[in-house]
Parts: C-alpha cells; sequence; structure tokens
C-alpha cells in the first residue's frame, strides 16, 4: 500500500501532471505521456529518469500537444538513491528553439509539439528528458477539489484583479478547485512576475502531496486513484516496460531527499515583448548537479 501511494503521491508532488482525477468529477482532457526521440534512446540502465512535465492551457478544441505550456517543471528522479528534483523553467524564458529561432521557451511546443519543447528545455539545463507529460488545468483542478482543498504556505500576500481580487494572505492558506490552481498562475501580481508563479506551482504541487498522504490509508481510497489513473492516460510510444520503471522510480523516492529550483534571471525585452532572460550559466550547473543522482546542492 505504501508503494502505491508513493507511486501516486510524487507524480504529483513533482510532475504537475493532474493524473489522480476523482470518479465523478468532469472528464478532463487527456493527460499525455509522450517518449522523447533521441540519438541514443532512453538508457534502461541509468540511474536517473527525466521527465518534462507541462501544464497546458489549451483552449477548448485546441491540441493541447501543440499550444504554448503553461508551467514547465523537469523532473529527475534517482531510481538508486531515491533523491528527486523538480526545476522549473519559467514560461516566458528566452531561448534558442532548434530549427525555429530564439523564442519564448514555451512556445517550442506550438512550433513542434513534446519533442521540440523537450529538446529546448534539454539544451537550456544540458538535461535531455526521458518523456514529456502534458496535463491541462482543468484537470488538476478537479483534483484538488477531489480530496478536498488543499493547504499551500503562502509567503507573501497578493491579489490579482482579474483571478483572484481579494486576493491570498500571507502564511498557511487554504485553497480549493480552481483557485488553487489560479493561485499557481498569477504572475503581474508578484514581486518576482514568472519567478514566484514558478515557485508558486511547485507549493501547489507540495499541498497536494501532503493532502494526499493523509488520506491514504482510507479504505479503497488508493484503488480508486489507480483506477482513475488508467483511465484518463494517454501514452505515445512507451512501453509496458517504460511505464512500469517509471512507476518503480516513483515508488522509491524518499520524500526526505526531493529539492525544488526555479531557475533564475532576469526580466528584459525582446522588441516590444517582456521576457524572461534566464541564467544560463546557472541552468547548466543545476543540470551538472542533477544528472548523475537528481539532486541539486544549492539553488
Amino acid at each position: 500500500m505504501r508503494t502505491m501511494l508513493r507511486t501516486l503521491v510524487l507524480g504529483m508532488v513533482l510532475g504537475l501532471t493532474a493524473l489522480l482525477v476523482p470518479d465523478g468529477a468532469p472528464a478532463p482532457t487527456r493527460i499525455t505521456l509522450v517518449k522523447v526521440d533521441r540519438a541514443t534512446g532512453v538508457d534502461a540502465g541509468s540511474d536517473v529518469i527525466w521527465i518534462l512535465a507541462v501544464g497546458s492551457d489549451a483552449r477548448p478544441g485546441e491540441d493541447p500537444l501543440r499550444t504554448r505550456g503553461d508551467a514547465l517543471q523537469m523532473v529527475g528522479m534517482d531510481t538508486r538513491t531515491g533523491a528527486a528534483t523538480a526545476i522549473g523553467i519559467p514560461r516566458d524564458s528566452w531561448v534558442p528553439i532548434p530549427g525555429v529561432g530564439s523564442n519564448r521557451v514555451n512556445a517550442a511546443l506550438y512550433y513542434g509539439g513534446p519533442q521540440l519543447l523537450g529538446e529546448t528545455v534539454g539544451n537550456l539545463l544540458g538535461v535531455q528528458p526521458d518523456y514529456v507529460m502534458l496535463a491541462p488545468f482543468s484537470a488538476l483542478a478537479n483534483l484538488i477539489s477531489g480530496i478536498g482543498g488543499i493547504t499551500v504556505d503562502n509567503p507573501r500576500a497578493f491579489a490579482d484583479q482579474h483571478l483572484h481580487p481579494e486576493g491570498w494572505p500571507a502564511g498557511k492558506i487554504r485553497v480549493n478547485g480552481m483557485k488553487a490552481v489560479e493561485f499557481a498562475r498569477v504572475r503581474k501580481a508578484l514581486p518576482r512576475g514568472d519567478f514566484d508563479r514558478s515557485a508558486n506551482q511547485q507549493l501547489v504541487l507540495r499541498g497536494i502531496q501532503q493532502k494526499i498522504a493523509k488520506k491514504a490509508d482510507q479504505p479503497g481510497w488508493i484503488e480508486k486513484q489507480i483506477l482513475s489513473v488508467l483511465k484518463y492516460l494517454r501514452t505515445q510510444g512507451v512501453s509496458p516496460k517504460e511505464l512500469f520503471r517509471i512507476a518503480q522510480a516513483i515508488a522509491q523516492v524518499d520524500p526526505g531527499k526531493v529539492t525544488t529550483c526555479v531557475l533564475p534571471g532576469r526580466i528584459g525585452s525582446v522588441g516590444a515583448a517582456s521576457v524572461v532572460l534566464p541564467d544560463t550559466a546557472a541552468a547548466k550547473r543545476y543540470g551538472d548537479d542533477a544528472r548523475k543522482d537528481a539532486s541539486i546542492e544549492n539553488c
């Protein structure tokens, strides 16, 4: 039972995948796990599995695999030690996109789908993902509602006139459904904009982890969530053996060995557009630190 729990929990904590959609909730766009085509392929002997998790802002009728990703978290899991890390990539980071030219990093999904987005983020960090997983924010909202809301430790008070005019106070606060998603999506009202937004996404995911851990011992609860995962998960190029390996990696993660960092940088402009100019040296350092053991010593 504990193995099943941790398999589900870390997928939410680090993946931004919204896999655990409760029965009875409105059916979301399917969550998609895509194997990244690389010259060397996925090394089955490697200790670390890398998954680029993408929160999709696709509107009804849009292809979530070819829209601009709204949240990007690069997740690494060490199958040997149980360590794991998540690196938040601000969505407006101005980076080279192979075959396209420089643009916001999330535009790579629009131009070339999960493969190009994976390659673009991989080039930035110096670590290529083995898989890209995409999920709509509606699925995350459904999850949070289904588990009864979550508590997040908000470091600052802030409000957004469009999403939540009354705002969120500092300290431990309770959020639910789409309001929890909105907490993770506000940018302009935060002092560090895209950087704080990425950090808030990680706060929401930690809140989900804590709530799921509290409910895990309820009879039948875990089994129900597993059925929901199977109902909504779609794969491209991923074999059953690989899915089993991913599940094993997640199950082996030690919550005490999880680190989360947001890629630093500065706000700049390209033409008339406001963008994030990422610290590419820090990006490579994060990749170098985490490549072999899925851990980063200092953000």
